[in-house]
């Protein structure tokens, strides 16, 4: 990792700038094709390697469960004979697996409702699983040693891969997982957000999450941490965003510039981001290219301080957006809570306690804000409307990621499950 950071910005006009924003919803990209088609939640549980799958409203009751490691012996088996490989499990293992293996981190549903695409931390690939039986479709190595975010098309047809230790990002044909193209990052890419258009994809890269030198005397050892914009079609870079400069700016020397989760506003005009360390969220500009607001959220007395503590220098991790872009939910994650914020006035709602929530999407309907509770093995819905919790459902250990997908109207898990 290199102690420097290269800071460099490929101007474009604003009127490009002003496209090349906005996230595609799992919703969206996973349109019913007909009516044998139902709209559910995937919850990855990250350390027990399945996926439940819940009602995307409503209830949210369990539909079923997968497995998305079936071939755990054989992956094993090549890391067990590889030194190197051996090596890279055990240190995802050690440090970002908090001594767990790292099995389920992102997935998004194929358009036809008939397999589920999983990117997998700790066997460092992409798979496709049949939703009738089980099986794997097909599977993708990723460059390097790990596995991260993935992103899908606004079309459903191209999921977008982060390979964290390679500095890639792969992007694959759903159906087939052939590779359509990739292209470099920063240190440690992370989120992957297409465009609304599907014409270019965001990448945030967020440098070495892992070590001690957690103090900002010693951020610039976090190595290169950038937003990467490319074209959805040739893969090639359109601009770099480096928020340090950004930061520095607006007086925020001592702000980590690894930028987190993230999502846009529905005019494409905003971009909400959370970065390491920091209780709380900014809005960028995307058309005047600097940040304008940034919102401090409460920290819970009981954190503690020392930022070693922190898991993966997260503070918050995970941020949504209600489809009127009226309201964010925001994670609290090492603060123990999820609160709605008014996007106008920046003002919070209530602090709903949640135990160490990962991630923060939107139920099907638009109403609810749906946090993964990866400290207490559930995701929780809290009302966009009223900021209030709505209900929470078991699921599996340590969810993470939540993602809007389609399964076949009468599937309850595959065959002999």
């Amino acid at each position: 990792m290199p102690a420097f950071r290269t800071r460099h910005l490929c101007s474009v006009a604003a009127a490009l700038v002003l496209t090349v924003a906005g996230p595609a919803t799992a919703a969206s990209a996973a349109s019913p094709a007909a009516s044998d088609l139902r709209e559910v939640l995937f919850v990855g549980n990250n350390w027990d390697g399945t996926a439940d799958v819940i009602k995307s409203s409503g209830d949210f009751a369990k539909v079923g469960r997968i497995n998305v490691i079936p071939d755990k012996d054989q992956r094993m088996a090549e890391i067990n004979a590889d030194p190197i490989k051996w090596i890279y499990f055990m240190a995802i293992r050690n440090s970002v697996g908090e001594g767990h293996d790292q099995f389920a981190d992102d997935m998004y549903s194929t358009p036809d409702g008939k397999s589920v695409v999983v990117s997998r931390p700790s066997f460092a690939d992409v798979v496709s699983i049949d939703l009738a039986t089980g099986k794997i479709n097909w599977r993708f190595p990723v460059s390097g040693y790990r596995a991260d975010h993935m992103a899908v098309s606004p079309d459903g047809t191209r999921v977008a891969v982060s390979a964290s230790t390679a500095n890639t990002v792969h992007v694959l044909d759903i159906v087939t997982g052939k590779q359509l193209g990739s292209f470099a990052t920063g240190d440690k890419p992370h989120e992957n957000i297409f465009t609304k258009d599907g014409k270019y994809i965001w990448n945030m890269a967020i440098g070495d999450v892992n070590t001690a030198l957690d103090d900002p005397a010693w951020d610039w050892t976090k190595g290169d941490r950038h937003i990467t914009v490319v074209d959805a079609t040739t893969y090639k870079q359109v601009k770099v965003i480096d928020m340090r400069q950004r930061l520095d700016a607006i007086g925020l020397k001592d702000f980590s510039d690894a930028v987190r989760p993230a999502v846009f506003s529905p005019d494409e005009a905003k971009l909400y981001f959370q970065v390491s360390f920091f209780n709380g969220f900014l809005e960028y500009d995307v058309a005047a290219d600097r940040i304008t607001r940034v919102k401090t959220l409460p920290k819970n007395p009981a954190t503690s301080e020392d930022r070693t503590t922190w898991v993966n220098d997260s503070r918050h991790h995970g941020i949504s957006m209600n489809p009127a872009g009226t309201k964010l939910c925001v994670a609290g994650t090492m603060d123990d809570y999820a609160t709605v914020v008014d996007r106008a006035t920046l003002q919070e709602g209530t602090l709903v306690p949640t135990s160490k929530p990962y991630w923060a999407t939107v139920s099907g309907d638009g109403k609810d804000c749906i946090v993964s509770e990866s400290g207490a093995d559930q995701v929780t819905a809290i009302d966009f409307a009223t900021g209030q919790k709505v209900t929470s459902i078991p699921v599996g250990d340590h969810p993470q990621r939540v993602r809007l997908g389609h399964v076949q109207a009468d599937w309850t898990g595959p065959n002999g499950s």
